[in-house]
């Protein structure tokens, strides 16, 4: 008996032996996988989102706000540099559900052939880079809905001619791709798809296009942004609306970063007139080399309703 419960012991030794070991490894890789912080300050870069979401159970007051063109016909001093005059603002309240996801509700004023526009979002991190690269980069979905409250057009060719509800509807999905090279400086890609219900003869329903973005830290709470979308429009639709004068541009934006305790405050310059991406990314008409930019800014307040605060870091 002694012999067999010794014969047990010892097989059963490297097991446990080997269970410890894996146990082991598990806590140091654990350990050893830590987050990179700070990709980006904030939830938005300046036009688009990032892949950063807010903490859990934290609740995010934002308002987002363009100016009038800079210069050109519609600029200079006459407008106070666009002072004088807003293309868009947006205030919408966002919230943490868990550390990974997040969703808002807002209403803009709206910039484009809509207007009066309350929108909702669900954005959810799927991957955070690792300081020791077991996860190379960051990468959250990010859907959102917007719905048109304006008057509806009593024209049956307009484009905002709303024979129901479903044509006052517009939605996009996107992945944002981001790593953080170093201390100071993050690269992002932000694939995008846009559906519009409704639009003008010979505009696209469906739209894809490609976002750009960087961020270079200039100090502990100050960093310098850029940020680019490239739709991918028809050359049909472009020839159309281009013989009837209308031409579109690529949203370009560059801006400051600030975090100042629970605030993200951005001081941005864009040729995009508009906050929505159902908007800016397939409506922006405005060219920064005719001076069809504005400046504008975002400044989003986060508050802890519960736990520990986490955006002081």
């Amino acid at each position: 008996m002694k012999f067999i419960i010794f014969l047990l012991l010892g097989s059963g030794l490297p097991f446990v032996c080997l269970a410890q070991s894996d146990l082991s490894n598990l806590f140091d890789s654990t350990a050893s996988h830590q987050p990179v912080l700070n990709t980006y300050k904030g939830t938005r870069i300046i036009m688009g989102h990032s892949t950063e979401t807010l903490g859990k159970h934290e609740l995010d007051f934002r308002v987002d706000h363009r100016f009038g063109d800079l210069g050109g016909e519609f600029g200079g001093v006459k407008t106070f540099f666009g002072t004088d005059n807003s293309t868009d603002i947006r205030i919408g309240l966002e919230y943490g559900i868990t550390d990974k996801l997040m969703v808002g509700l807002g209403r803009s004023k709206g910039s484009g052939v809509q207007s009066q526009l309350v929108d909702g979002l669900v954005k959810y991190k799927l991957l955070t880079q690792t300081t020791d690269n077991h996860v190379p980069l960051s990468l959250a979905v990010l859907g959102t809905m917007n719905v048109s409250c304006m008057t509806a057009s009593e024209d049956k060719n307009s484009p905002v001619y709303f024979q129901d509800g479903t044509d006052r509807l517009n939605y996009v999905l996107q992945t944002v791709i981001a790593r953080k090279l170093g201390d100071k400086l993050t690269l992002s890609l932000s694939p995008t798809y846009v559906h519009r219900n409704k639009v003008a003869y010979m505009d696209m329903n469906n739209m894809f296009a490609l976002g750009a973005a960087g961020r270079l830290k200039v100090s502990k709470r100050v960093g310098f942004i850029v940020e680019y979308f490239y739709p991918f429009r028809s050359q049909e639709s472009k020839d159309y609306f281009s013989a009837n004068g209308i031409k579109f541009y690529n949203p370009l934006g560059v801006g400051i970063e600030i975090e100042t305790g629970g605030h993200v405050f951005h001081i941005n310059f864009t040729n995009a007139t508009a906050i929505q991406e159902s908007q800016f990314i397939p409506e922006t008409h405005a060219s920064w080399l005719q001076g069809q930019f504005r400046w504008g800014f975002n400044i989003s307040r986060r508050f802890t309703l519960g736990g520990k605060k986490t955006w002081k870091k």
